[in-house]
């Protein structure tokens, strides 16, 4: 039996349901309302307080005041205070410079050097197409003197430093090579690229080392990738141990050279949205890869292992991670100085984030304390980690070609089967 509900039953429930929507509606912007309100009390409070502060010391105290420096001073206790350990205040010098680093190019001659036992700067790497390069210093050369700063182990910060400037300026050098003083050499300071790729093919294995991820890191990616494949490599052990990470956009560029067509990176923000932040495309590189990571592999690095993995296109070595999953963002301010803060989690492309856990590799190597030590004397062959990576793209490329040899099989046995079968028929038609 239908029960009727009469009109005026009708109208009171809707009257209640809107009443009670009102209801929730004034709840809910009452606790907003209260919410800003203490918002703003809290920050009126830390004005007051900061104001007071200042009133007494322009006040009472004794010394001058860097104004500069003092406004420095309060943005970096700002940042401080929020306890976020990734952000930073940088100062417009700063800021300067972490564009340079993320760009992936310096101001200098184009060297890296270290302090040698004798207290002199012993040069260990020279650029390309750099001043120093063109000047035809060498690596293992002594730097006795720069400019006016003599090399000793004392000064050889000091004598770093001189050894940057303008673009354009000039710097004297006096070099020592095979125990022989040489002439000593004028060179014109100017914008070099900073190499953060490395590798060579060794047994038909690409070792490809990737110290971090600038700017200019997928342009020397892609030379990499393109020279160990004319080189005859069947296999790929990327090494990313020590990796600090980099920008978003860098390994995003690097891994869409691998990655078959998907997600990359998403990130997800405060209010629990997700948004893609990268996509690769349909080309990818069909090849055995391995990569080597250890503790110090960090943010952009981890998403670079982890990404791999997770489309199958590479096995991990070594140990587990530094686990950084989040992403930070600069923020230029007026004056030229800049905010850094933590503004999401980034996320590979289908695992789970790994900030706080890191990516755990497939075979964990550790090196001993002593091989830490001498990590950057080891080779292919005492380098523990390296050697496992080169054992598993060994495998990998010893299954790809099974399988290449058995699809090659298979096609050579259906294409006589079909041949067969053709013979068969015309001879059938023949009878």
């Amino acid at each position: 039996m239908n029960k009727k509900v009469s009109l005026g039953t009708a109208v009171t429930l809707m009257a209640i349901a809107a009443a009670l929507a009102v209801a929730i509606t004034m709840v809910y912007s009452i606790r907003t309302f209260n919410d800003k309100l203490y918002n703003i009390k809290e920050r009126e409070a830390t004005y007051e307080k900061l104001a007071q502060i200042d009133k007494i010391v322009r006040s009472q105290y004794y010394g001058d005041i860097n104004e500069k420096y003092l406004m420095d001073s309060i943005a970096k206790g700002y940042v401080q205070g929020i306890q976020d350990k990734y952000a930073l205040y940088l100062t417009a010098e700063q800021y300067q410079l972490q564009l340079e680093e993320t760009e992936g190019k310096t101001v200098g001659i184009g060297i890296d050097t270290i302090c040698d036992t004798s207290g002199y700067m012993l040069v260990t790497q020279v650029y390309g197409e750099s001043s120093a390069e063109m000047a035809g210093i060498q690596v293992n050369d002594l730097i006795l003197q720069v400019d006016d700063v003599e090399v000793t182990a004392q000064t050889y910060e000091e004598a770093v430093a001189a050894l940057e400037g303008e673009v354009g300026t000039k710097v004297t050098l006096a070099l020592r090579r095979d125990n022989e003083d040489q002439e000593p050499l004028e060179l014109t300071r100017r914008k070099v690229e900073i190499p953060t790729v490395y590798y060579n093919v060794v047994d038909n294995i690409a070792y490809i080392q990737i110290t971090e991820f600038a700017d200019a890191t997928p342009s020397q990616f892609n030379r990499a990738i393109d020279d160990v494949i004319q080189q005859g490599a069947l296999g790929i052990v990327f090494d990313v141990r020590s990796n600090p990470g980099g920008t978003i956009d860098s390994v995003s560029q690097v891994l869409d050279r691998l990655l078959p067509e998907g997600d990359i990176v998403s990130a997800t923000y405060r209010d629990g949205t997700t948004e893609v932040l990268a996509v690769s495309d349909a080309q990818q590189l069909e090849m055995p890869m391995a990569v080597v990571v250890n503790e110090d592999t960090a943010s952009a690095a981890e998403l670079f292992a982890q990404a791999l993995w997770d489309y199958e296109k590479a096995k991990t070595v070594g140990v587990t991670t530094y686990g950084k999953g989040l992403m930070q963002t600069i923020y230029r301010l007026d004056d030229g100085s800049a905010l850094d803060i933590t503004v999401a989690k980034y996320n590979p492309p289908k695992s789970p984030n790994f900030d706080g856990v890191g990516v755990i590799p497939d075979y964990e190597v550790e090196l001993t304390q002593e091989q830490k030590l001498m990590q950057d004397q080891l080779d292919q062959d005492t380098d523990p980690q390296l050697r496992k990576a080169q054992e598993v793209v060994n495998a990998l490329i010893v299954q790809q070609q099974a399988q290449e040899e058995a699809s090659r099989s298979e096609a050579q046995s259906q294409s006589s089967e079909s041949s067969d079968s053709q013979e068969q028929e015309q001879a059938s038609a023949a009878g």
